[in-house]
């Protein structure tokens, strides 16, 4: 389908191309009812309304659709009147939250040229990023202020007609990721579209083009400039797609793994076991999300930043602190150094000390205590933890397998179980304490 699409895109124009409903694969019921109901709302109201993005993009590529926005040349306000279950949101750029029951459709009105609006609608900042682009347009020229071609793809689910201005359907075919207008430039004013080109290409399989790819590779520091709670957000994308492998591969291949991780990059290759980490991470993610279960930001934090986390407090031991203290120290300084890149919750930041914490119980297996670290909350996280560093190939004599028959066990095979710990304990020569000699009594005087 999508070769006689290109055959049919030959000889259009480069205005803009209309493909009726006979010569594209988008299938009307595998979009969202929710994002259909918005366009034929606002069509109603009269104004042009249109899916586009992702879910189209997915759609043509047969894949599962999932993201379906909506674009209109209605602005927020006019939306905000034609649903009243519906909100406005931000302020760089105004979106409109539109609720159909749980479904959430976000609006967005068409973007102009920035020379189009006035100096308080259109604001850069001295690097060029974009702190505020609320000029608006008509359609065409809110498809070359998209990003990247293959998602600025329009679709009216009311006549099924796909609009293409800017040959994104081409590029679909050649699995070719590029961006719309000159790289340098559209990076500058969003750094984070670089992560995006990053994480579509690891997602889709697609190449990016060398004019999209190049200035990746130099203008990676700019991505400092962004919002440390925007990049947590980003972080998520990147790391909960069903595809973390493949996006971490693409990050560090771009030199962009750094600039989230400033404290991970440097010794991710330092070791086997350091790159066999990251990399086992990643695939557990993977995993998870492929079998539907939960996978929380706090482990993924955790296992990245157990690795600076573990050269800090060897520093402070060696610097002369007690080992105690080092961890304690370590554990804020490597969170503190972490914050100035990605903001990292409260909610997270907890489960991420406690799994952390629970790892020395985990290998140490000291009597009563067990039972403590098998009730508490963070033990299943910490516990898979302490395998994943396992078959990454650290050795902690077994305690990963103590660990999995332990939680599962009878009282009396618990008992045994923490018996075989005492004995290879008291195999180990004990230090005796050191003496120290009384202090001597001052002369009298």
């Amino acid at each position: 389908m999508l070769k006689r699409l290109f055959k049919l895109l030959s000889s259009s124009s480069t205005s803009g191309t209309s493909v009726e409903r006979q010569e594209h694969q988008i299938v009307l019921n595998q979009l969202s009812p929710a994002a259909i109901k918005v366009c034929s709302g606002l069509q109603q109201a009269g104004y042009q309304a249109y899916i586009v993005g992702g879910g189209i993009r997915d759609s043509l590529l047969e894949a599962k659709p999932k993201d379906f926005d909506v674009a209109t040349d209605a602005t927020p306000e006019q939306v905000r009147q034609v649903f009243r279950s519906s909100r406005i949101i931000g302020r760089r750029f105004k979106i409109v939250h539109v609720r159909f029951g749980r479904e959430i459709i976000e609006v967005t009105t068409f973007r102009g040229h920035h020379e189009q609006g006035k100096a308080r609608d259109a604001v850069q900042s001295e690097q060029g990023l974009l702190l505020r682009d609320n000029v608006y347009g008509d359609l065409e020229s809110d498809a070359v202020r998209r990003d990247f071609t293959i998602n600025a793809l329009y679709y009216d689910p009311i006549s099924q007609t796909l609009i293409d201005f800017t040959q994104g359907l081409r590029d679909i075919e050649s699995r070719t990721l590029r961006i719309i207008g000159d790289a340098s430039e559209r990076y500058r004013e969003d750094p984070v579209r670089m992560l995006r080109a990053a994480r579509f290409a690891a997602k889709l399989g697609f190449n990016i083009e060398p004019a999209t790819a190049d200035p990746i590779y130099t203008q990676g520091e700019l991505l400092d400039h962004i919002p440390s709670a925007r990049l947590f957000e980003e972080v998520l994308k990147l790391m909960l797609g069903g595809c973390a492998t493949a996006t971490v591969a693409s990050l560090e291949k771009y030199d962009l793994f750094r600039h989230l991780f400033p404290g991970v990059s440097p010794i991710a290759d330092a070791s086997p076991f350091n790159r066999q980490v990251i990399d086992l991470v990643c695939v557990n993610t993977d995993k998870r999300i492929r079998q539907g279960k939960r996978v929380t930001p706090a482990f993924i934090f955790a296992a990245f930043l157990w690795l600076p986390l573990q050269a800090e407090i060897e520093r402070l031991i060696k610097a002369g602190m007690k080992p105690g203290e080092a961890k304690n120290a370590a554990i804020s300084g490597v969170i503190s150094q972490q914050l100035t890149r990605t903001a990292i919750p409260k909610r997270f930041l907890m489960p991420m000390r406690d799994i952390w914490f629970l790892q020395y119980g985990l290998e140490k297996r000291q009597g009563k205590r067990c039972f403590s670290t098998l009730e508490h909350q963070r033990f299943r996280a910490a516990y898979d933890f302490l395998l994943l560093r396992e078959d990454a190939g650290e050795n902690h004599n077994g305690a990963g397998r103590w660990w999995t028959e332990f939680q599962d066990a009878d009282e009396a095979r618990q008992q045994e179980l923490l018996d075989t710990v005492k004995t290879q304990g008291s195999k180990e020569p004990r230090k005796r304490p050191r003496r120290r000699r009384p202090k001597k009594a001052p002369p009298a005087e």
